[in-house]
């Protein structure tokens, strides 16, 4: 095993393994950042409107899409503290293409909960400001204009967020494949 990290360290100049980890903690960062801000704008998006003497109210929980996508951002962001501590441990042990190929798993399976929460999200937020006259269902957001944006910037931010764990699980990837034999 020792071999394996000589010669791993001997090949990657101290500059481009720099530059690897600072990117890697950048990008943790910033996926932290996104998966926060993503669910505390879901969890607290909420609008009560008037029609005619009836009161209705729009809120994140009365879809399990959007309750899914701001669950999946809450462990996506709690996973991510780790990983970055996971990160810090790894640069201070020394350089072992085995803990960035756990790194690689871990992005994936990160990105892989947030393609879905993205997913579902963006489906039901575009039946409510579309609607689907097919199936007679209405759109809500002509009404309900406060939640609607505040749910389309939540999924926007998700986005952002799928993009930071996608640089990472390639980074990670590419990392973790430089081991030899």
């Amino acid at each position: 095993m020792a071999n394996n990290e000589a010669k791993f360290s001997v090949n990657q100049p101290l500059k481009t393994q720099k530059l690897f980890i600072g990117v890697q903690i950048f990008f943790r960062i910033v996926a932290i950042a996104a998966s926060v801000a993503s669910s505390w704008l879901m969890i607290t998006s909420k609008q009560v409107i008037d029609i005619g003497g009836i009161v209705l109210d729009a809120r994140y929980s009365y879809s399990p899409e959007f309750k899914f996508l701001a669950f999946t951002n809450i462990v996506v962001g709690c996973f991510s503290l780790l990983s970055l501590l996971f990160l810090v441990l790894v640069v201070r042990q020394g350089s072992n293409p085995n803990h960035y190929f756990f790194l690689f798993l871990h992005d994936l399976a990160m990105m892989s909960l947030v393609v879905g929460g993205c997913a579902a999200a963006t489906t039901v937020g575009f039946l409510g400001k579309h609607g689907n006259s097919h199936t007679g269902w209405m759109q809500i957001c002509d009404n309900f204009g406060k939640f609607c944006n505040r749910a389309q910037t939540s999924v926007t931010i998700s986005y952002l967020n799928l993009i930071c764990l996608s640089i990472l699980t390639i980074t990670s990837a590419s990392k973790s494949r430089k081991m030899e034999a």
